[in-house]
């Protein structure tokens, strides 16, 4: 198994350890019945993403982070410290930039691994995140001026 692999499984639990109780909050918090409902679907599929990346880890012996990076929790502070019309973009935003930045990385793994596992695991992460790329953009929150610099 290649460090990339490792990375993708690692960087596969952190987006759970933020996104999916991010994902939870914005069901109760957000202001629109279209971000509470995509919202839910996201925290759903994360619960059984991280399912799925806990047993490849286990069966690849690989240790996994147990809280989410500093950068993070810079986006889950600041998307909890907005309110109304504000929070639901900002949710939506770092989800939607996180989302992207795993993306690519899913790419490199399936295109390159040797391991069997980490190649199906690849292809599951791959349809998750598309699916929820897809999803965040159909809250019409994702408008160019919404993203951040992707260097943020």
């Amino acid at each position: 198994m290649s460090k990339i692999d490792r990375e993708l499984i690692r960087k596969v639990r952190l987006a759970s350890l933020w996104e999916m109780p991010m994902a939870q909050d914005a069901v109760q918090r957000a202001t629109t019945a279209k971000v509470r409902q995509v919202s839910e679907t996201i925290a759903s599929q994360h619960h059984t993403l991280d399912r799925q990346v806990r047993e490849v880890a286990s069966k690849l012996e690989i240790t996994l982070p147990v809280k989410p990076t500093e950068q993070q929790q810079s986006w889950m502070s600041d998307i909890s410290g907005s309110t109304g019309s504000a929070y639901d973009a900002t949710y939506i935003k770092w989800l939607r930039l996180a989302h992207g930045q795993i993306f690519g990385l899913i790419g490199q793994v399936r295109g390159s691994t040797q391991n069997t596992l980490v190649r199906r695991f690849a292809e599951q992460c791959n349809a998750a995140v598309l699916n929820h790329q897809r999803l965040l953009e159909s809250t019409g929150l994702t408008t160019p001026e919404s993203f951040p610099d992707p260097a943020a």
